[in-house]
């Protein structure tokens, strides 16, 4: 005996008739179509972060005082009013935000879920957190000696990492900028990329040197130092998500690196920041 027609599902779709069904798209133009995606996704972003970057060291370098007595800062007051000044540092961390959520959101096109698919999940919450707080160690000292060194030689300028107004909200700012940037850089650069350039049957080797490569170009404003430090950094960071596939150890180790650095600068005394060359 037959089944009975299930009333419920929707009709079978059925072409105009004469119009002939879109063939699926080839291996070239699917291989096209991810890398517009990426110069895309990267231009409203980091790669556009790092174009202007390098066009700020070569206007640093030409300026004249050499990189040693120039200055940069990462996290500048926007208003004299306070209030203000609050309203404008969340619309850019909020704005900054939106690419990595259109990151995740071209990885789930296929229908599988991208925070899982990059491991930004909640899964493993107390290994996620022992090993990126290991991470940040393991990167964060070494970091630091390589900008004092980098001061010395010359090829790195003073960064001041926080420069808000003193306000009951500036470390709670401070915490979510540090947030902001652990999610856009390790989403984006680690995360994205490296499944895209996977897509794109890229070699091993090549994609975790050019994650590397993107982190260090977008910190190039603040001279060679950092540049070669940030590169170090995407090179381990970008191996343990080949390892891995997990990109949360990756945002906990890059938010306790700058919650350290931002809310640090803000509160250590001025002599203190002078003996390790950042004030």
């Amino acid at each position: 005996m037959d089944e009975p027609a299930d009333a419920t599902a929707p009709p079978a779709r059925t072409e105009p008739a004469g119009v002939a069904s879109a063939p699926p798209p080839g291996e070239r133009a699917t291989r096209r179509r991810i890398g517009a995606e990426i110069w895309i996704v990267l231009g409203l972003s980091l790669g556009r972060s790092a174009v202007y970057a390098v066009v700020d060291l070569v206007a640093r370098l030409t300026a004249g005082p050499p990189l040693a007595e120039q200055t940069t800062t990462l996290n500048p007051s926007r208003s004299p009013r306070p209030y203000l000044d609050l309203t404008y540092q969340l619309l850019s961390i909020g704005f900054a935000l939106l690419p990595v959520a259109l990151a995740l959101y071209l990885l789930s096109a296929n229908g599988r879920s991208a925070v899982r698919r990059i491991g930004l999940d909640g899964a493993r919450p107390w290994r996620d957190l022992g090993v990126g707080l290991g991470l940040a160690a393991v990167i964060g000292i070494p970091g630091l000696g390589l900008y004092v060194a980098g001061r010395a030689l010359g090829i790195t300028v003073e960064v001041q990492a926080a420069a808000l107004n003193a306000a009951w909200w500036t470390v709670p700012v401070l915490v979510l900028a540090a947030l902001q940037n652990a999610l856009l850089e390790e989403v984006v650069a680690v995360g994205y990329l490296m499944e895209r350039l996977r897509d794109l049957r890229w070699s091993t080797p090549a994609i975790i040197v050019a994650s590397a490569l993107l982190r260090g170009s977008y910190h190039l404003y603040q001279g060679w130092g950092p540049f070669v430090g940030n590169v170090v950094m995407g090179l381990v960071f970008a191996e343990y998500y080949r390892r891995r596939r997990r990109v949360m150890p990756l945002v906990v180790a890059h938010t306790a690196l700058d919650v350290v650095a931002f809310v640090g600068y803000a509160l250590l005394p001025d002599a203190w920041l002078e003996a390790i060359g950042v004030g």
